[in-house]
């Protein structure tokens, strides 16, 4: 238990399913209750799809682990209807510090403009997330959340999946068009189908602690190298909600993991950072290593893999439950599309293809990360120093330090979904692109940009426009003109996409840009549909 939580207990329920002893198929089945797992049930419900989530345990995570939630997971968690109480219940920052020895070398905002609904980042225990999910999966009649339910095996022919459950009532059968494994880096999914990681693991450690105290610290990432307090490692501090604030430990690879973690050689790090008169409570401890590992393909027969059972990144910049939140993301409308015979499996396919894509540069980041804090040489250690000490004074050394690049979403920049782009562009918001937020004003009342898109695929239309919903296959795009249905009444709309007039966007179901165009070519668009559904 917690000081500050206490923690759920949901109740095991026999499925009718179990009890007849009918073999039922579903359209999709979830393997594990974690932040990724509840994302794709709330997506596939947003989508129409039903799903079964089934999970071994009947709790919320233990511990805070997940802390920092970035802008565009917040994004897709509104689209599905669950981001408000965690802003509301989340730590809001952007600004993060980076400190060299006792002197700050660096500093950063996440998001230096104004114009956006969701903040750069919250910092909110994982246990919280689950929870609010939980109550939001409970509320949707398409989402059936199965607890004490464990995954005995799973087999597998063309068309579906079959897979042995394990429950208090006993062993029953079910049937799956397709499964998706969100079971964590220990999946046991990911062993039944005969798949493993490729990647390093760091041969370096740390303590994770989670102190209640009332700090004197700003709402800020504070990141140091060798401070005074922990002279040749480094330490990281983040407050999240409840006055529960995370600090983390380098221990170097010499460390007794299970030493370390008693209260008695945790408490001293403690008080040497926060002072010997400071007052806090321990309320979580834990002990971690790094490592950047990847499956071979997230797709393995009718098995799709997600978030941490896909790709195990380091800690350090956000990039483990930010990253499973944007597979979900682009998982969700390509298997409706699919389970609607519109699209064939090749559609699924690409989920692997961007995603793998993603994870790819999602591990190069971390490993660089990992390189800079934990530096395995002399020569590395000698650079890190140089940089950090040049960067008080001198900006061209500042981006050189990584302290954790936090999580941004990767343009799927090769994709082979991609549709028109003439090139004559300015900014970022080209094929491959999630999209930018903006303020706008809809029958002249306050709202977002982000608000009017996705769930299906779009065509954003600036000027007097000769525009018109476009089909192709059964797939519709239909048209939101910039003036018309709304106001860009800070003119960011415009400004973000280069909309001069006559621009034209098709933008993806989940907020991605799919192709554009400086003029309205129906022929080009119905082509991009296509592409982008692999038609």
């Amino acid at each position: 238990m917690l000081n500050t939580y206490d923690f759920p207990e949901f109740e095991y329920r026999q499925s009718a399913e179990q009890a007849s002893g009918e073999l039922k198929r579903h359209p999709v089945v979830i393997i594990g209750a974690g932040p990724i797992g509840l994302t794709a049930a709330l997506e596939c419900a947003a989508q129409g799809i039903a799903c079964v989530v089934i999970d071994d345990n009947n709790t919320v995570s233990v511990g805070s682990r997940a802390v920092c939630y970035a802008k565009r997971s917040l994004e897709v968690w509104d689209r599905l209807g669950v981001a408000k109480p965690m802003v509301d219940k989340g730590i809001n920052w952007q600004v993060g510090k980076v400190f060299f020895k006792e002197k700050l070398a660096y500093q950063f905002n996440l998001l230096p403009e104004s114009g956006h609904k969701m903040p750069a980042m919250i910092n909110l225990q994982q246990y919280y997330l689950e929870e609010y999910m939980v109550s939001e999966c409970e509320r949707q009649p398409l989402v059936d959340l199965r607890w004490k339910h464990k995954l005995l095996s799973i087999s597998q022919t063309e068309d579906i999946a079959t897979l042995v459950v394990e429950t208090p009532d006993g062993v029953f059968n079910m049937e799956a068009d397709w499964v998706i494994a969100c079971d964590g880096a220990n999946s046991d999914t990911r062993k039944m189908v005969g798949a493993d990681f490729t990647g390093q693991f760091f041969q370096d450690r740390f303590l994770i602690a989670d102190v209640v105290m009332k700090g004197e610290f700003p709402t800020e990432r504070w990141f140091w190298f060798d401070p005074v307090f922990h002279k040749n490692q480094s330490a990281l501090l983040h407050k999240q909600s409840d006055d529960v604030w995370r600090i983390d430990f380098q221990l170097g690879w010499d460390a007794d993991p299970e030493e370390a973690k008693k209260p008695e050689n945790v408490l001293p790090l403690l008080k040497q950072m926060l002072g010997d008169e400071a007052e806090f409570e321990l309320e979580w401890v834990s002990v971690y290593q790094f490592a950047c590992r990847r499956m071979d393909k997230f797709r393995y027969g009718r098995v799709l893999f997600a978030g941490d059972a896909a790709h195990q990144v380091s800690p350090f910049g956000a990039r483990g439950a930010n990253t499973g939140v944007q597979d979900i993301d682009n998982l969700g409308w390509k298997l409706k599309l699919h389970l609607e015979g519109k699209a064939p499996t090749a559609l699924i396919d690409s989920y692997s293809e961007e995603r793998v894509f993603a994870a790819d540069d999602n591990l190069l980041n971390s490993t660089r990360s990992t390189d800079f804090i934990t530096p395995k040489s002399k020569s590395s250690r000698f650079f890190r120093d140089a940089v950090l000490e040049l960067s008080e004074q001198y900006e061209f050394a500042r981006p050189l330090v990584n302290s954790g690049r936090l999580s941004t979403p990767t343009p799927y920049a090769q994709s082979s979904l991609h549709g028109g782009d003439d090139g004559s562009f300015a900014g970022n918001m080209c094929p491959g692109t999630n999209c930018a937020d903006a303020p706008i004003k809809v029958d002249g009342q306050a709202s977002w940009l982000i608000n009017q898109l996705g769930k299906s695929f779009k065509l954003l239309c600036f000027g007097e426009v000769d525009a018109q919903a476009v089909s192709c296959q059964g797939i519709n795009a239909e048209v939101i003109v910039v003036g018309r249905d709304f106001e860009d009444s800070e003119g960011l709309v415009a400004e973000r996409y280069d909309g001069k007039p006559g621009t034209v966007y098709l933008l993806r179901p989940d907020q991605y840009v799919a192709g554009r165009w400086r003029a309205f070519d129906t022929a080009a668009i119905e082509a991009a549909i296509a592409k982008a559904c692999c038609l």
